[in-house]
C-alpha cells in the first residue's frame, strides 16, 4: 500500500505528507525496536495522533474518524466479535441508515484490512473503509464494554421478557467467567451457533462422548466432541433445565423451548430431547428475532432467488380475491418465508390480514399475528375458528397438521377469504392425497384450492472459490444428461475456502414448481384420478418441474449436479 509515495528527500517534523525519507527512517526504527510501522512513523515524525491520522488518510485515500465520529455510529459485534476488535484494533460499525463500514487503525497492514473485510462480508455487502487512531478505537471499545456491562446488569435485574418468559443472558464475559464447565460449554455452543448463522444445533450422545454439530445452509457441520459420559449427561441436563423439562425422565421424548439474550439479540430455541441406547440426544432449533425482523423489511419474492416463472405464478395466486394458496416441502425448505414474502408484496393496509403460527417467525407491520400456545389450549384449529369471527380478508395458517384445521381452512377459503398455508409433502401431487387422507371432501378441496407451490432450498457455489469444473460421466449419467446436451453449460464448483468454511457452498436460493389449478384439474381431483393422469394434465397446463429449474442453475454455474441430486433426488 506504499505505491504512489512521494520521493522528497527533505525530512521535516512538520511535513504535511508522508515522504520516502520518513518511511525509511521509520522502517529502520522498526527493525531496531520491534515496533509497528504505524507507531514508528508517529515516533519519528513527532506528529500528534490527530495529525498522524490526517496525513495517513490523505496519503492512502481513506476518510478519518475521530472519537466523536465513532460515538455517532453503532458497533456491529456480529460482523466482528468484541474480542477480535480489541485484539486487532479494528471494528465494524453502522451509520443511522444501516450502512456498514470497517474502521481500522494501521493502513500499513494490508493483511489485517483484508481479514476485517472478509469477516464482515456476510453482513456488509458493500464495504466502506475508514481510519481511526488506535487510541480512539481503544477508547470507543472500552465505552462499548461499559455499556454492555450496564445492559447485562439491567438484564440480570429484570430477566423477564415481554411475554413473561425468562431469558438467559449470555455474553463473552459471562462465558469466560462462569465457573461451571457445563454451563460454559452450553453457553459457548449457543453463542457460536448465532455467530455462524446456524439454524439448528445437534447434540448426539454416543458411547462415552457427545458430538455437537450445527446445521448451516441446510447441511450438518461437525463442530466438536465432548468426552466423558458424566459430562455428556450434564450437558443434556443443562439443556433440559433451560427448557424447563423433567431432568429425571430419560425414557421418553420431551419438547420444550427457552429464550436467550446474546449481545442484545433475543433468540428463541425450540428443544427436542430424544432417548437413545447411549443416553439422550438433543436438537435445538434457533430463531433469531432481530435477524428475522431485519429480513422482514426486505421480504419480497424476487429476493428469495426464485426464477421468473415461479414468481409470476405465485404473485398471480397471491392476488386472488379468495381461495387457498398452499406451499409444501420438507422442514427447513423456506415455506413460511415464501408465504411472508407474498403477503408483504400484497399488503397495502386496506385489508385485514391475520396470521396464526407456531412460532411467529417474522414481525410484519399492521398484521395481526397470533402465536399458537398448546399449553394454554390455543391450537391452530381453535385459533382459526376465532380468526374467522375477527372479520379478516386474508388469513395465514402456519401449518395444517390435522383434519380439523384442514376442514376449517377449506371452509374459510370457500367463504370469501384468501387463505395462505403450508403442509408437509414431497411435491404438489402428494398434497392432494394428504388432504383427502385427512378427511377433507374432494369437491370442497378442489373448489377452494387456487394453487400449490412445492419448493426446496439449493446451496449455491461460494463466489469466493468457485472455479470451472467438469463433472465425470457417472455424475452426468445419474442426472440423466450427456456430454452433448451439456456442451454449452458453464459447470462450476467451489474448491472450499475460509469464506465458506471449506465446503464450497455459501448461501441458498429457493427453487419452486407451481401448480395453478384449472377446471380440468379440479375435475380430475374430484374424480380421484390417478396421479399419472394429474401429472400429464399439469404438464400440459405449463407446470415446470423442480428438477428443470435446478438444472438451469447448474447450467449457469450457480450450483452443482451433486447439490441438485441431494435436494431433489
Amino acid at each position: 500500500m506504499t505505491a504512489g509515495m512521494g520521493t522528497t528527500s527533505t525530512l521535516s517534523i512538520d511535513a504535511p505528507v508522508l515522504d520516502a525519507a520518513l518511511l525509511q527512517r521509520a522502517r529502520e526504527h522498526c527493525a531496531q525496536t520491534d515496533t509497528t510501522l504505524l507507531r514508528a512513523v508517529q515516533e519519528i515524525s513527532g506528529w500528534s495522533s490527530a495529525r498522524l491520522m490526517r496525513v495517513l488518510g490523505k496519503h492512502f485515500g481513506y476518510p478519518v474518524l475521530r472519537m466523536s465520529d465513532l460515538q455517532a455510529l453503532n458497533p456491529d459485534f456480529e460482523a466482528l466479535a468484541y474480542t477480535d476488535c480489541v485484539q486487532r484494533q479494528m471494528l465494524w460499525v453502522r451509520d443511522a441508515a444501516g450502512r456498514g463500514m470497517l474502521v481500522f487503525s494501521d493502513p500499513f497492514d494490508d493483511a489485517a484490512e483484508a481479514w476485517g473485510l472478509r469477516r464482515g462480508a456476510n453482513r456488509h455487502a458493500r464495504a466502506r473503509v475508514a481510519l481511526s487512531h488506535p487510541e480512539d478505537i481503544q477508547a470507543y471499545l472500552a465505552q462499548q464494554e461499559r455499556q454492555m456491562r450496564a445492559m447485562d446488569g439491567l438484564d440480570m435485574e429484570a430477566k423477564v421478557t415481554s411475554d413473561d418468559e425468562v431469558a438467559t443472558v449470555i455474553t463473552l464475559a459471562s462465558i469466560r467467567d462462569d465457573a461451571s464447565p457445563v454451563v460454559r460449554l452450553v453457553n459457548s455452543t449457543l453463542y457460536d451457533a448465532l455467530k455462524l448463522q446456524a439454524s439448528d444445533i445437534h447434540m448426539e450422545c454416543d458411547a462415552g462422548r457427545l458430538r455437537v454439530s450445527y446445521r448451516i445452509d441446510g447441511v450438518l457441520a461437525p463442530i466438536t466432541e465432548v468426552q466423558g459420559q458424566d459430562m455428556t449427561e450434564q450437558v443434556i441436563s443443562r439443556i433440559k433445565v433451560m427448557a424447563e423439562l423433567d431432568i429425571a425422565e430419560r425414557r421418553i421424548p420431551q419438547d420444550g423451548r427457552f429464550k436467550v439474550r446474546i449481545n442484545t439479540r433475543e433468540l428463541d430455541f425450540r428443544v427436542s430431547i430424544m432417548p437413545n441406547i447411549f443416553g439422550e440426544d438433543a436438537v435445538l432449533r434457533l430463531l433469531d428475532r432481530q435477524l428475522l425482523t431485519e429480513e422482514a423489511r426486505a421480504l419480497r419474492l424476487d429476493n428469495l432467488g426464485l426464477d421468473a416463472h415461479a414468481m409470476t405464478d405465485i404473485r398471480k395466486l397471491a392476488t386472488k380475491p379468495h381461495g387457498m394458496l398452499l406451499v409444501t416441502g420438507p422442514t427447513g425448505s423456506g415455506k413460511t418465508t415464501t408465504l411472508y414474502a407474498a403477503i408483504t408484496e400484497i399488503h397495502t393496509g386496506r385489508e385485514k390480514i391475520i396470521t396464526i403460527e407456531d412460532p411467529v417467525e417474522y414481525r410484519l407491520p399492521r398484521v395481526l399475528q397470533i402465536p399458537v400456545n398448546e399449553k394454554k389450549g390455543l391450537t391452530f384449529a381453535r385459533g382459526l375458528r376465532s380468526i374467522l369471527r375477527h372479520d379478516p380478508d386474508k388469513i395465514m395458517v402456519g401449518e395444517i397438521r390435522d383434519g380439523e384445521t384442514a376442514q376449517i381452512a377449506v371452509q374459510a377459503a370457500l367463504t370469501g377469504h384468501l387463505v395462505f398455508t403450508t403442509v408437509h409433502a414431497n411435491n404438489v401431487f402428494d398434497v392432494l392425497g394428504r388432504f383427502l387422507h385427512m378427511g377433507v371432501d374432494a369437491y370442497s378441496f378442489a373448489s377452494a384450492l387456487n394453487g400449490i407451490v412445492a419448493q426446496r432450498l439449493l446451496r449455491i457455489n461460494c463466489p469466493h472459490c468457485a472455479v470451472e469444473s467438469t463433472p465425470d460421466m457417472e455424475t452426468l449419467r445419474q442426472a440423466g444428461l450427456s456430454r452433448e446436451e451439456t456442451a454449452d453449460w458453464r459447470f462450476k464448483a467451489g474448491k472450499g475456502c475460509g469464506q465458506c468454511r471449506g465446503v464450497g457452498y455459501k448461501g441458498r436460493k429457493a427453487i419452486a414448481e407451481v401448480l395453478i389449478l384449472n377446471d380440468r384439474l379440479r375435475e380430475l381431483i374430484i374424480q380421484r384420478a390417478p396421479i399419472s393422469t394429474l401429472k400429464a394434465e399439469a404438464r400440459q397446463a405449463g407446470l415446470r418441474a423442480l428438477e428443470q429449474t435446478a438444472l438451469e442453475w447448474v447450467a449457469s454455474g450457480e450450483t452443482t449436479l451433486e447439490e441438485v441430486a441431494r435436494v431433489t433426488g
